[in-house]
């Protein structure tokens, strides 16, 4: 019988067959993912930084908007 070593080896081997298959979308989308939050990550430091080159807020008549005042 196969001992606990011969199984792990044999398991190692079949998940690298399989993810062959899978490998060139795995790193597509994990490419993705960073470009992802890359964006969102220099988004928030816009933000935080007050962007100069946001354009005011839209004022619509007969709508009142409630302020959070900390």
């Amino acid at each position: 019988m196969f001992g606990i070593g011969e199984l792990t080896i044999l398991l190692l081997v079949i998940v690298a067959v399989l993810a062959v298959k899978r490998l060139p979308g795995l790193v597509r989308s994990a490419g993705q993912a960073a470009r992802i939050l890359k964006s969102e990550k220099q988004a928030l430091k816009d933000d935080a930084a007050g962007a100069p080159d946001r354009p005011a807020p839209r004022v619509i008549r007969g709508e009142t908007a409630e302020r959070d005042v900390p």
